[in-house]
This record gives C-alpha cells, structure tokens and sequence, in this order.
C-alpha cells in the first residue's frame, strides 16, 4: 500500500498559505492585538510540541515483548499472535486499549441499541473510548500505509464484534485479550481486573518486538487527557469560548 499520484510541492505550498496581513470582518484592534499576542503563544506551543515529538522519537528501545500474546479475532474467535499484527514492510505497532467493559463504576448511559443495549450496563463498553475509537476509524485507512494499528479489548470477540459492527468501525483491526495477560502487562488493566484506556506502541526489529511508549501521563495526572493526540473531540472543543466543559458524563453513548 502506497499513496498514488505525485508528492505536492510543499515550498509553493507554503507560499500559497503565507499571509501576514490576515484580519477578519468586523474585528477591532483590541481583538487583533490579543490574537497576535495568541498566535505567538500557539507557535510557541508547536515548537515546543515538536520538541517533545523529537524526544519521544529518540527514545531507547524499552523491554522486549515477553510472550507472543495471542488473541482472538471477532466474530469466529480464530487466533492471532501478537507477532502477526505486524505487517510486511512496517515495524511500528500502536495499540489502543479500549474499556470493553467499562469501569464498573461509570453510570453513564449504555449503547442506544442493537444486541450491546442488551448486556449490563457494567459489561458495556466505555463511551469514551468508544468515542476515542471513533475517531480512529476514519484516519485508519490513511495510518494503514505508515504502520500498524489495533483496537484491544478484553470482551468476548462476538460482543467485540458485534459492537464493532453497529459502530460502523469497518477499517479498524479489533482483538480480544480476555485469554491473555496483555492488558495487565501493559497496564490496561489493574491488579483488580478494571479496564483502562492506554495507547502503547512497539516496534519490531532483528532483535525482536521491543516496547517504545506509552501514554504514562495517565497514571501521573489521574486523567485521560494523555489520549488527546488521537481523541479528535477534546481538540474541536478547545478551539471554542466555553471549551471542554463539564467532562464527568462527557462523552456518552446517548444524548437528548
């Protein structure tokens, strides 16, 4: 798989976007200095963005993968070794780790419909990570040239499956861990079985399948806002006057 037609010319390309007298109808003075005074703080952000990327990048090779975990492919349940989601030509694995079932104290409201409406809401997926595989979806088809991606959850496959099929997640590759140590390996689960939403990414070389990252800032600030990089609607919201809101029953599986 590779991208078809010719690369852009980035430099005309950037030539095409430059502007430096940029205003909008209507807006006072007042309003432009504070932009500009914004824009400066934004630029900053990405540098410094940037900066923690590069850092990210150069980190060493952490610990070799300690088993070839093996999984369970929805809907027939047939298995898949951890080796195998690597694909020919591509060394980089992300895996998201989706609450599938939810944290057993979370009262928001249950899917909508179809055969997941019918479990207990303790054994239904979490929404925010139902919203966070959402939004994977779409960018998986254009992620699928560059590396590997999976969704791992610890239901059963034909549960999985099922609710991958009422969520239209037809481009994403969903497993199930429930008859493995994964999740708790890699801290997607704790020591009392609860579900956690992690991002971990491996890589895979002649030496072996080492692990390279993951979203540890979730176990420093006790929050889920290390997902940001792939959770599209905290990024949407931040751009707004009244920004992210209340957040405790946001996401959820039903709105009024």
């Amino acid at each position: 798989m590779a991208p078809k037609g010719g690369p852009r010319d980035m430099n005309r390309w950037r030539e095409t976007l430059r502007d430096p007298n940029i205003n909008f109808p209507g807006e006072s003075s007042q309003y432009r200095h504070a932009r500009n005074q914004l824009l400066q703080a934004e630029d900053e952000l990405r540098r410094l963005n940037q900066q923690v990327a590069a850092q990210r990048r150069a980190l060493p090779a952490g610990g070799l993968l300690p088993e070839d975990y093996v999984f369970e492919s929805p809907p027939d349940g047939s298995e898949v070794r951890f080796s195998e989601l690597f694909a020919p030509g591509k060394d980089t694995l992300v895996v998201y780790h989706m609450m599938f079932p939810r944290w057993s104290e979370d009262p928001r409201a249950g899917a909508p419909g179809g055969k997941t409406a019918l479990l207990p809401l303790a054994g239904q997926p979490c929404p925010s990570c139902t919203s966070v595989v959402d939004g994977l979806n779409g960018p998986a088809t254009h992620l699928a040239d560059r590396m590997n991606l999976v969704v791992v959850a610890k239901a059963d496959p034909v549960r999985l499956g099922t609710y991958a099929q009422e969520r239209g997640w037809g481009n994403l590759l969903l497993l199930s861990s429930r008859n493995n140590t994964f999740n708790r390996d890699y801290h997607g689960e704790t020591p009392k079985g609860e579900q956690l939403p992690v991002l971990n990414v491996f890589s895979r070389d002649e030496g072996g399948i080492h692990h390279r990252w993951a979203s540890e800032l979730t176990f420093v600030r006790g929050d889920n806002s290390p997902l940001d990089p792939v959770w599209p609607i905290w990024g949407v919201l931040d751009l707004t006057p009244n920004g992210r809101g209340e957040t405790a029953a946001y996401p959820s599986l039903q709105y009024e």
